[in-house]
């Protein structure tokens, strides 16, 4: 009779018993598959899982977005020529004193859109003829001093061009600079030689390839150029420079010593009634 029960017992564990409590606890019903709509079509899968089939039908088309297209410049040549070491520094040093007080320097004033402002750096001009930049216009004046004399001679020994004026310019600190510019006024004439000689403080000489009439003065994407100055060097510019490239030299953040630069230049006369 006991082995009965336990038998009828554990065949009502297998078949699982009665819907409802068991054992104290209550069964929870197991999930209902889900049933295929009456709507549908025979043979047609259920909505929830033709979602996957749907999406595999997107086709993803990649569009590349249209470039810019810009013309590339025939050539990128540029005829400078750099002579680190052109005067040596033991008399670079006494050079850069000397002109500091050997040369009368000034500080001039410009008018741009009726707002006046002075140069950050201060000039100096010698030759026997005017030299006239953004419309300001500098006196002749022969006086050279024997020092400026000998440098002269010098670099035109070296270059094998004769100069006949000079522009100077004293940056004070990091704070004096020039803004970009080119050195192309009808005085230079065509093809300008300029030879840049610098005393005192390292400074960065930028320059920037100017852009094609069809960039519009769009200077973004053009060629740049970044080169050290030292004390005693000098550096030559010439040919299609001054028309094909602009140059600066910009304010720093870190602090700078005092720097001379000379540059040589040809100065021709200029028109009757010319003014820039």
């Amino acid at each position: 009779m006991a082995e009965r029960r336990q038998r009828a017992r554990v065949q009502g564990g297998w078949a699982g018993g009665p819907a409802g409590r068991q054992h104290g606890k209550t069964q929870r019903a197991a999930p209902k598959a889900p049933v295929s709509s009456s709507l549908a079509p025979a043979g047609t899968r259920p909505a929830w899982m033709r979602k996957d089939e749907q999406h595999l039908q997107k086709q993803f088309v990649f569009e590349k977005p249209p470039e810019v297209e810009r013309r590339v410049p025939e050539t990128d040549t540029i005829e400078i020529h750099l002579v680190p070491g052109f005067i040596d520094s033991e008399q670079a040093d006494w050079m850069f004193e000397q002109l500091l007080q050997d040369i009368p320097w000034g500080q001039r004033t410009h008018i741009r859109q009726e707002v006046t402002f002075e140069e950050p750096r201060l000039t100096s001009w010698y030759g026997e003829l005017p030299y006239t930049y953004s419309r300001i216009t500098m006196q002749p004046n022969p006086n050279w001093p024997p020092l400026l004399t000998v440098l002269k001679e010098r670099i035109e020994e070296f270059s094998g061009h004769t100069f006949n004026s000079l522009l100077c310019n004293l940056y004070r600190n990091e704070k004096d600079s020039v803004d970009w510019h080119s050195d192309d006024e009808p005085a230079l004439g065509t093809n300008p030689l300029i030879a840049s000689l610098s005393f005192g403080a390292t400074r960065t000489f930028e320059m920037r390839k100017k852009p094609s009439p069809e960039e519009n003065g769009d200077y973004t994407y053009v060629k740049k150029l970044r080169i050290p100055l030292d004390h005693g060097t000098l550096l030559m510019m010439e040919g299609a420079t001054q028309e094909d490239w602009q140059h600066r030299v910009p304010k720093e953040y870190h602090s700078r010593d005092a720097r001379i630069n000379l540059t040589f230049r040809i100065i021709y006369p200029e028109p009757d009634g010319f003014q820039q």
